[in-house]
């Protein structure tokens, strides 16, 4: 059983009403360590392939209908193969550049310094804390006013950096609808890149410095009727800015496993048109 006693409380005017001094860690009875362990594993997961992916430095793209997946574009070093290359090659091929060394550092810190993920790598790997009602794992806290917490303010600023990004991988979505001998083609491949680029799109949109951008610093929405739709459209996909965060994640392995598939010759792709 747990044991309980009683301590005055003291507020800014002196002694209060006395309060329970606990010697549990906390009272909650319910399996609240579920969520940051599934967290965990979950982020754990998709950062393991990913980093793994992103120095194969191998099956990437489909030359004949210009699949390229997310993680290699755009293809910027020597060892990108022949039509991957859209912007030309101007990093060398040592094994520790990626291919896309030059949106990868952004989409990076995009993702890290995004509120929601915030949350979950906070609780599920710092335990700060695990979950509510819960102790911090920590003796101090410090917020985000020191090193290196203190870079989460760059937030705003990877948002456009995002935006960029999420433009080239459309245009990638786009010129992949061709068929083997040069014309219009469509197939199962287009379907999962064009899915993976709305879904980018959406939670890109749906960051909260998205809604900010659009809306934030307005003080009569009566004025500006243009911009209070697109924070209305903005604030109703904010909603779903943590279900967009993991759904992201899933369409990003799915796309890169797929192009992966077809680029190693594992299947082919499957064809509707051309």
């Amino acid at each position: 059983m747990t044991t309980t006693a009683t301590r005055p409380g003291v507020g800014p005017s002196g002694p209060q009403r006395s309060r329970a001094a606990i010697t549990a860690k906390t009272l909650r009875t319910d399996r609240w360590w579920l969520a940051p362990l599934i967290t965990f594993i979950g982020l754990g997961a998709w950062v393991t392939y990913a980093t793994v992916r992103v120095f194969m430095h191998k099956w990437y793209f489909v030359e004949e209908f210009h699949y390229l997946t997310p993680f290699y574009s755009p293809c910027l070093t020597d060892r990108c193969v022949e039509g991957s290359s859209l912007f030309g090659t101007p990093l060398p091929s040592f094994w520790l550049i990626p291919e896309a060394s030059f949106t990868l550092p952004f989409l990076l810190l995009f993702r890290l310094t995004c509120y929601y993920y915030r949350k979950a790598y906070y609780r599920a790997f710092w335990l700060s804390p695990p979950a509510c009602a819960v102790p911090d794992g920590h003796e101090k806290y410090s917020g985000e006013t020191r090193f290196p917490l203190i870079f989460q303010n760059a937030h705003r600023y990877a948002f456009y950096a995002a935006m960029i990004i999420s433009l080239i991988n459309t245009w990638d979505a786009i010129i992949a609808f061709r068929s083997g001998d040069g014309g219009f083609g469509f197939g199962l491949g287009n379907v999962i890149l064009v899915g993976n680029v709305v879904m980018l799109w959406a939670y890109t949109l749906s960051c909260h410095s998205c809604r900010h951008i659009t809306g934030g610093r307005l003080k009569h929405f009566s004025k500006h009727p243009v911009r209070y739709r697109v924070w209305t459209f903005v604030s109703k996909l904010n909603v779903r800015h943590m279900q967009l965060a993991w759904i992201t994640l899933g369409t990003l392995a799915l796309t890169d496993f797929y192009v992966m598939a077809l680029s190693a010759g594992w299947f082919s792709d499957l064809r509707f048109i051309g």
